[in-house]
């Protein structure tokens, strides 16, 4: 499967994983929204990403290496070595899902610690 692929469903993936954790926090749509977006932005997930770093395998650190090269869409370039690491933990999240959800779940207890 290509690799931007992996990032889009990574993508929905975490925003689902944030979604189920933020309504448990609130009833506010306000609140709610703000939680959620707080979780699924650019910095937020690069900052994962760098934190996950030490704790991936080799072929891991292959699959973010390859999903960070991905070409970035025009609009993102002021922040591409944030949205490049964004994209990267993407990827995995995606390729986690389809191919490794124990490993998966793994890394959401280590994100919740």
């Amino acid at each position: 499967m290509n690799l931007r692929n992996y990032a889009y469903l990574g993508d929905a993936v975490w925003e689902i994983k944030i979604r189920e954790k933020t309504i448990r926090m609130t009833n506010n749509a306000k609140n709610l929204h703000k939680l959620t977006t707080e979780k699924v932005k650019a910095s937020y997930q690069a900052e994962l990403f760098h934190q996950l770093e030490s704790s991936l395998t080799e072929e891991e650190l292959d699959i973010a290496r390859r999903g960070r090269n991905l070409p970035i869409p025009v609009g993102r370039r002021q922040n591409q070595t944030e949205y490049r690491q964004a994209t990267a933990f993407e990827t995995l999240i995606g390729w986690w899902y389809l191919h490794d959800k124990k490993r998966l779940e793994e890394i959401y207890t280590i994100i919740n610690e």
